[in-house]
Parts: C-alpha cells; structure tokens; sequence
C-alpha cells in the first residue's frame, strides 16, 4: 500500500506510537516514509506535536503538519476558536498526492477517533480516506469497552466503502486484566479486520534503536513485524 490512515476508537489510545511504529518498520526496510498530521491539536506553537514524537523515533521520516489549535478539542471546535482556517478534506487528499510521488508510504494520523470533525461542514478523517481510497489501521485501547468502540468503528468505516486493515491495541500493559486478555481474543470479530499487534506500555520513551526493535516484535507481518496474535494471550 502507498497510503495508510490510522485512526483510533478514541483519544490517547496510542495512534501516534503505533504509526511511528509502522513508519519505523517500513524505513528499516528501506522504504521513504511520509507522516501526515491534519490537525493537531492541544499544543502550543513551541511545544512538541505528534509529528515531531514520530521524528523522534524514527530518524529520516518525513512529517507534514497542516494545521495547529492550542485548545485540546476537536479541530472543528479548537479551529472556531481560534478563529483560524479550518481543516479540509481535500486539503489533507491534496497533501498526501503532493508527497506519494516522493515516499514509498505516506501514513495520515487523524486527531481523536474517526468521526471526530475537522471542520464546520462535518467533514471528518473518514472523508478524507474516501477521498484518497486509502485503507484504514484502527488503533484500540486494551481494556474493557473497547470492543463496542472498535466495532462502531469498523461499521463506519464499512458503511462508506472503506477497507479496515486491522486492529493495534495502542498500549499494552505489562499485567493485563482478564478484560484485557479476552478483548485480544475478541477484537478481530468486531468488524474492524483482524487483530495486527499489540503495542507495550512505555514503548514511545524508547530510543529509535530500542523502539525500532519494539515495532517488529509488536506489529504483524502485514505491517512488516513479526508479532503473531497468541503472543498477547
């Protein structure tokens, strides 16, 4: 695939470690890697965004911001706010087509979880995989609730013709409930494709070299490591 969005069941459920760790595999394998961030929001103009997390953990990828709010919000809300330009679908379509000539992958990181509007139009991250015909990663919490929130997920993503690659549960504890132990047996029957690897806690502290090492033990095959799905249970 050249174009990969990945979206969570929610906020802070790890979206930005596990795209860092699709980024990390692929240009290990010597791939030119592009990361997207439409709208990010929560942080000021000096602080670190989720672009800058990624260019930290993997050396060499390239990183796209379109858009910054200060407000921790929806970009539809924290843009109204600040009075500045919102977010557009065709304006994220319009950024990753500028980079695909150039990178063997292009990964858009939405804000929040899938539905989550980008601008006053209701416009959201969804429109903007149609727009590009990309396939969609979700990215899920471990414990309980999260199978209803990645199955909700799934249906909208399949409800508009998009194709769910799999599931990322974002952060992994090192001692999981039995809630959590069930859900990495349940998730792939929730409609969002099946389960594709299971993320450590902590693992975005790392440094490239050690996190690097992390991806491919966390991530399946299909994202180029080399976890398989009992590993979890």
């Amino acid at each position: 695939m050249t174009v990969l969005m990945v979206t969570g069941t929610g906020t802070e459920v790890g979206k930005t470690v596990v795209t860092a760790a699709v980024a990390a595999l692929a240009r290990a394998a010597g791939r030119r890697v592009a990361v997207v961030k439409p709208a990010q929001t929560g942080v000021g103009p000096a602080e670190r965004g989720d672009v800058d997390v990624v260019a930290g953990l993997v050396p060499g990828v390239t990183t796209v911001e379109l858009a910054r709010y200060p407000d921790p919000l929806a970009p539809a809300t924290a843009a109204a706010r600040c009075g500045t330009p919102a977010v557009r679908a065709e304006h994220v379509a319009d950024a990753v087509w500028g980079l695909v000539g150039e990178h063997d992958l292009v990964l858009v990181e939405g804000a929040g979880g899938l539905l989550v509007r980008l601008n006053s139009e209701g416009e959201t991250l969804a429109d903007a995989a149609v727009l590009l015909s990309a396939p969609v990663l979700v990215v899920a919490r471990p414990d309980l609730g999260t199978l209803n929130a990645t199955a909700l997920t799934g249906e909208a993503l399949r409800t508009r013709g998009l194709h769910p690659v799999g599931v990322v549960v974002g952060s992994w504890p090192d001692q999981p409930d039995l809630a959590m132990r069930c859900n990495v047996t349940d998730l792939p029957d929730m409609g969002a494709g099946p389960l594709a690897g299971v993320v450590p806690e902590g693992t975005g502290s790392l440094e490239p070299d050690g996190f690097a090492g992390v991806a491919r033990r966390s991530l399946a095959p299909a994202l180029g490591g080399t976890w398989a799905a009992d590993a979890a249970r």
